[in-house]
């Protein structure tokens, strides 16, 4: 099996494979929105998360920054005059108080914002905490200087310029390169605020020693080369040119002259621990006070406005992500439709025309076939309904469909019309076979009739039994041809008389042992049937069982009817085998059984349709002897309690009701042409010739079955031919032929009784003749002693000679 095949034999059906395949899709589709739809809001409720976080931490720290910065000039100037007021001092640490407490306040949006926000600005938080005890410090200064308690003021100033920075960092680079400048500004504000601090520290004593003058050179340098080189070039639109004005004000001009005059006062200066400032006090503070409000109310400003612009930039990302996940979904929402529209198309189709082929497999076909097989003219194109699925590919296959399914049903007409014609030739020529052994077989009658000679008369009757068997071969084809046999009975037939006829069908009819003591009857219209079906049985038994054993009948009625159990001693076969042929014979058989069957077996194909045709159950089971028993049942529909007319009287049936018919009896009964067999066929309502006249004037009624006598008690009757006495149930008894019986009696002789040694090499076609003749007298004598003439009417005995020549079997039975 390929790799492919396999696989498709892992996905089930079509329709899961297209539903699969409008589901993989979607479900990416969906996917796919789902994340770009999760992605987009997330970043537009992240960069308004952010930007309340800023608003609310007082314009991104910048409120503290700058009342810091202002606290730490105060403190510069209270730490260098200590005897000067405090009042400016204590109203700016009040507002540096409540410009920390709004960033303080927001500890739990920092707690919810990204980790490098939270980290920056829970470290201002930190550094705030330690503000009081650097303002003890300023006030009361014991441990530290007054240069490291500045220094402490710039610590948690550069501490929230970093919290600003990652602040201002945001997924949108418009906004990120905008606040780019604006915290280089707010850098270089430090710069310069950190330059007033150090000078307003310094101004009281006059000079700065040499590492006050170093970092004071470093501040200048490092803020002017950030306003030249980093902000200006930066700052775009109103920021730029409020800047520009600034750098051109003469406050920044003056304050650009003292850095200058500051910086050159150390090679004027004699020590270099000792450089003196110059005298410009005055000057600086001015400067400083309007460039301190200038660039405040510029970073205040452009703070606001980069807070707005971020504000304007969440909303519009959500909205933007709103309307294209609105869009998506509706994308999505249409794709999915048509997809599972489509798909849905393809599977109705695939399941319309799934539910055609499958009516055509298992409704159309199967009822074209029916119809065939019971005769009927089927019309191909109205049988095949044509399949139209358009001109796409499923149209094609429905096209080729209906190309299929016209074949396959001009097929099976075709097929009907040969078979019902071979089984009109097998027909035709079973009938004329049937005819040439009717012909046969009232030759042999008139030839047993004719001769007395016990070596003729035993060659007569193997003939007669051979012609029997030859004409149930010959039923056979007419059944396997679907008709009936010619043979058919107006009344009911006595078990007894069923189970003799089938018997004398059987090429070793000697081996047969009958056993019964039901006193049934068979419906007219299956006795043809049932005895062919019993003979095909015990035919089998002796084929398959080795001789001499015995092959046993049994009849009895049962809860569900008549079962005759035909048992054998063979081989018998395996279950499987059992199982098999029960199942072959519990449905009706069809004529390509036995054409396509490997081992043919035209007897089973024979039983089964007898079986069938009158609703009778044939089952095969092993024998407690090793060999097979068929159990044959037949429904109480056909089995009838009386005869037509009238049922036994009570008392009739003799004590001893069993006969059994072992190796001389049944030949003496059962055989065609003998006069037993001729007596079993003959006046059971069977439809021959001379059937009326034997049943003339006889109203007695049937007698029940007696006990077979033996050949010697039967020899010891007179040879006279014996008067035809009428039965207690109105049927005109068995008619018998008597060996002699034409002779007059000085001319009849009696053949000595062969001795019964048991051996059948001994036994010679004159000690045959002898039994037979010595068997049917007893037997009339029997009948005649037990024959009680109603009190009403006597009924003459009429010679058998009255009667006219009777021939052994009936011409209709054969």
């Amino acid at each position: 099996m390929s790799r492919r095949t396999g696989a498709r034999r892992r996905l089930g059906s079509i329709r899961l494979s297209l539903v699969l395949l409008a589901l993989v899709p979607s479900v990416t589709l969906a996917a796919m929105w789902g994340v770009t739809t999760i992605q987009m809001f997330s970043e537009g409720l992240r960069l308004r998360d952010q930007t309340d976080l800023s608003r609310s931490t007082g314009a991104m720290g910048t409120d503290a920054t700058l009342a810091l910065q202002r606290e730490r000039s105060l403190s510069a100037a209270w730490l260098a005059t200590p005897k000067g007021s405090r009042a400016a001092l204590d109203t700016q640490r009040a507002q540096t108080d409540k410009a920390v407490a709004k960033l303080v306040g927001q500890a739990d949006a920092i707690e919810k914002a990204p980790s490098r926000i939270s980290d920056r600005l829970y470290s201002v938080l930190g550094s705030v905490g330690s503000l009081e005890y650097y303002r003890d410090q300023v006030d009361n200064p014991t441990d530290i200087t007054a240069q490291q308690a500045l220094d402490q003021y710039s610590s948690i100033i550069d501490d929230q310029i970093h919290a600003f920075q990652e602040l201002s960092q945001v997924d949108d680079g418009d906004l990120t390169s905008q606040a780019g400048p604006l915290i280089g500004l707010e850098h270089a504000a430090e710069l310069v605020s950190r330059e007033d601090a150090q000078l307003t520290l310094a101004w009281p004593t006059g000079h700065l020693d040499d590492k006050a003058w170093t970092q004071f050179t470093e501040l200048v340098n490092t803020r002017r080369w950030l306003v030249q080189d980093q902000v200006v070039p930066q700052l775009t639109g109103d920021a730029k040119a409020q800047t520009e004005r600034i750098l051109a004000s003469r406050e920044w001009q003056t304050l650009q002259s003292v850095e200058d005059r500051v910086l050159a006062s150390r090679n004027a200066s004699a020590s270099a621990d000792r450089i003196a400032l110059p005298d410009a006090q005055k000057q600086w503070s001015a400067a400083m006070d309007t460039l301190s409000q200038q660039y405040t109310g510029l970073i205040e400003r452009q703070t606001a406005g980069l807070l707005e612009r971020s504000a304007d930039k969440a909303d519009a990302l959500l909205l933007k992500a709103a309307l294209l996940s609105t869009g998506g979904l509706l994308a999505l929402l249409l794709c999915v439709g048509m997809s599972w529209r489509i798909t849905r198309s393809l599977s109705r189709r695939l399941r319309g025309l799934r539910r055609a082929a499958v009516s055509l497999a298992q409704e159309r076909l199967p009822d074209v076939v029916a119809r065939l097989d019971r005769g009927e003219t089927v019309d191909p194109e109205s049988a095949t309904p044509e399949l139209d699925y358009g001109h796409d590919e499923l149209g094609q296959v429905a096209r080729a469909f209906n190309t299929a399914q016209r074949t396959a049903v001009h097929t099976a007409v075709e097929l009907a019309d040969t078979r019902r014609g071979f089984q009109k030739i097998i027909l035709g020529i079973a009938r004329q076979s049937q005819n040439l052994v009717n012909l046969q077989l009232s030759k042999l009658d008139t030839l047993e009739r004719e001769h007395t000679d016990p070596d003729i008369l035993k060659g007569l009757y193997e003939l007669d039994s051979t012609a029997s068997q030859l004409r149930r071969y010959e039923e056979n084809l007419v059944i396997v041809s679907g008709e009936r046999p010619g043979r058919s009975w107006s009344e009911p037939v006595a078990l007894m008389d069923i189970l003799r006829s089938a018997v004398g069908e059987v090429a070793e009819y000697q081996r047969v042992e009958v056993l019964t003591e039901e006193e049934v009857y068979v419906a007219p219209p299956a006795v043809a049937d049932v005895i062919h079906l019993l003979a095909e049985l015990i035919d089998n038994a002796t084929a398959y069982s080795p001789a001499p054993s015995p092959v046993t009948v049994r009849a009895g009625m049962v809860a569900k009817g008549l079962a005759v159990e035909v048992e054998d001693r063979g081989l018998g076969m395996s279950e499987e085998d059992y199982t098999s042929f029960n199942e072959q014979l519990a449905v009706p058989p069809q004529f390509d059984v036995v054409a396509l069957a490997g081992d043919l077996r035209l007897g089973m194909f024979v039983i089964g349709r007898l079986a069938h045709r009158h609703g009778i159950t044939v089952t095969l089971r092993s024998s407690p002897y090793g060999g097979t028993t068929a159990i044959v049942l037949i429904p109480h529909e056909i089995v009838v309690r009386e005869s037509a007319d009238g049922g036994a009287k009570d008392g009739d049936t003799p004590e001893d009701g069993l006969v059994a018919v072992d190796g001389r009896g049944a030949r003496d009964a059962e055989p065609s042409g003998s006069p037993e067999r001729a007596d079993a066929l003959g006046t059971t309502g069977e439809q021959t010739e001379e059937g009326p006249e034997r049943l003339a004037g006889s109203a007695r009624e049937l007698r029940p079955l007696v006990t077979a006598r033996t050949a010697s008690a039967a020899r010891s009757a007179p040879s006279a031919p014996s008067e035809v006495v009428p039965r207690r149930d109105g049927l005109a008894p068995l008619p018998r032929r008597v060996p002699q019986t034409s002779l007059v009696e000085e001319l009849r002789e009696e053949s000595a009784p062969a001795e019964d040694d048991g051996s059948l090499d001994d036994f010679t076609a004159e000690a045959a003749a002898s039994s037979l003749a010595g068997f049917q007298r007893g037997t009339l004598r029997a009948r005649d002693d037990d024959a009680e003439p109603p009190h009403d009417e006597e009924v003459a005995a009429v010679p058998r000679q009255a009667a006219g020549p009777v021939p052994s079997t009936p011409p209709a039975d054969r």
